[in-house]
């Protein structure tokens, strides 16, 4: 790729990732963080940006996107795609977005209830965008993104050298372990999973616009990868400073959407909410184009089913459940999503220290890669249930003292680690073992 190609491909992934959630996330944990918010970002960059990062130049390493379930069983590999573009799409975080940009978008400047009309709008936007997933270097890295960083910096340049006050006392988690309640804050915000879900996006992307050449094709995406992740730490480093300085025109605010209203409002006046708007309106257009962008490519690689109609099937959902009360959606679909996150990361990490020797020209299922998913499911939905508050005080108790990670509701990760290991040692004894019986 040329310069200004890679350029525009590592906006573009910049831009799908960063939705309006990843926006609200930082403000709100550095004010709570307070003197202590550089540490407390420091965590977080490193499972909100350093995992999703990972989970890019693994998924650039295989052959094809689809490789990263190739060695489950048929059942497993389908229901795992089905289940995690489906959650991530239009079950939840598709309304999701309609809904946020409508909300901080569109209801500071109407009266009454639009959102019906605007969801409609939004998703059949949304639709012709996605349709021509090749023109997507167009639309959102060379148009889009620019915007959106120039009014990013915008802000960034007044928290910096305009505060509207000071860091105060951090809170009581945050004065005895900054960094591990950003590194588990990171983890929460799930775009780990949402690297699995833009992989089929961005990779695709990189390999039809890059070379043919293997070598060339994976050091464009290292360069790619690499303009993604410096972009959003400059962005979570700068919501996280705006965030720790808001303590005096947003004090206890519950989230981080009522700091940003608070110091654009306080910073920019009238003009601020319309810059926020902007801002949330391109985040959130983003991330919904790629993610149906996303479905449609799966469901055609996978089933030949016609890109147009799966977009349409897509965005047509998405409308509809925006309208029909998300927060039931959010209770429905949220415990998916906590589950599949760990099985997500897993599979990552077992393509890394688990990797197959070659490549088979058929499907073979891998009873290791197989036992790494189970696990990481039974404890994944062990850490959801406690999340949702679903456990038995017995059980919580029990894990608290047993399970490594689990108060930090990532009791998960030992237990896959350990399995991953277990298959690796074994996999070195019956290979050392193969030439006495062959």
């Amino acid at each position: 790729m040329k310069g200004r190609e890679l350029a525009a491909v590592g906006f573009m992934t910049f831009a799908l990732f960063l939705g309006a959630g990843n926006l609200i996330f930082p403000p709100l944990m550095a004010q709570q963080a307070g003197e202590n918010w550089l540490s407390a970002i420091a965590g977080f960059l490193i499972t909100a940006v350093g995992l999703p990062a990972l989970t890019l130049i693994v998924l650039g390493k295989l052959p094809s996107i689809d490789r990263l379930t190739s060695a489950l069983p048929t059942w497993m590999d389908r229901g795992f795609w089905i289940l995690i573009l489906t959650t991530i799409g239009p079950a939840f975080a598709l309304p999701r977005a309609v809904t946020v940009a409508y909300e901080m978008g569109i209801k500071p400047f109407s009266s009454g209830d639009g959102l019906f009309l605007f969801s409609i709008l939004f998703c059949a936007l949304t639709l012709v965008l996605a349709i021509k997933p090749g023109k997507l270097i167009n639309y959102i890295g060379r148009i889009m993104t620019p915007a959106l960083i120039a009014m990013l910096g915008l802000l960034t340049v007044f928290a910096l050298f305009n505060p509207l006050g000071s860091p105060s006392k951090a809170t009581d988690i945050y004065q005895s372990a900054p960094v591990v309640n950003g590194l588990i804050q990171g983890y929460m915000t799930l775009d780990a999973i949402a690297a699995v879900v833009f992989g089929w996006v961005i990779i695709n992307t990189i390999r039809t616009t890059s070379s043919q050449d293997k070598e060339t094709s994976f050091r464009d995406t290292l360069i790619i990868v690499g303009i993604y992740a410096a972009l959003m730490a400059l962005c979570y480093l700068s919501m996280g400073y705006l965030g720790a300085t808001s303590s005096n025109i947003a004090p206890n605010a519950s989230n981080g959407g009522e700091i940003l209203a608070a110091y654009a409002a306080g910073q920019f006046g009238a003009f601020g909410q319309i810059l926020l708007a902007s801002i949330t309106l391109i985040a959130c257009l983003t991330t919904t184009v790629g993610i149906t962008t996303a479905n449609a490519e799966y469901y055609k690689n996978t089933y030949g089913i016609n890109v147009k109609l799966s977009a349409i099937v897509v965005t047509f959902l998405t409308a509809t459940i925006s309208n029909v009360g998300l927060e039931t959606i959010i209770q429905v679909s949220l415990p998916v999503i906590l589950i599949l996150c760990p099985i997500a990361i897993a599979l990552i990490l077992s393509v890394i220290f688990i990797p197959k020797a070659s490549e088979p020209k058929q499907r073979c299922a891998s009873m290791g890669q197989t036992m790494v998913v189970l696990i990481s499911g039974v404890f994944g939905t062990l850490d959801a249930l406690n999340i949702l508050g679903k456990l038995p005080d017995f059980v919580s108790d029990t894990a608290t003292h047993y399970l490594p990670l689990f108060p930090d509701n990532m009791s998960w990760l030992m237990p896959s680690l350990v399995t991953m290991a277990l298959v690796r040692i074994t996999r070195q004894f019956m290979a050392s073992k193969q030439p006495l019986f062959g």
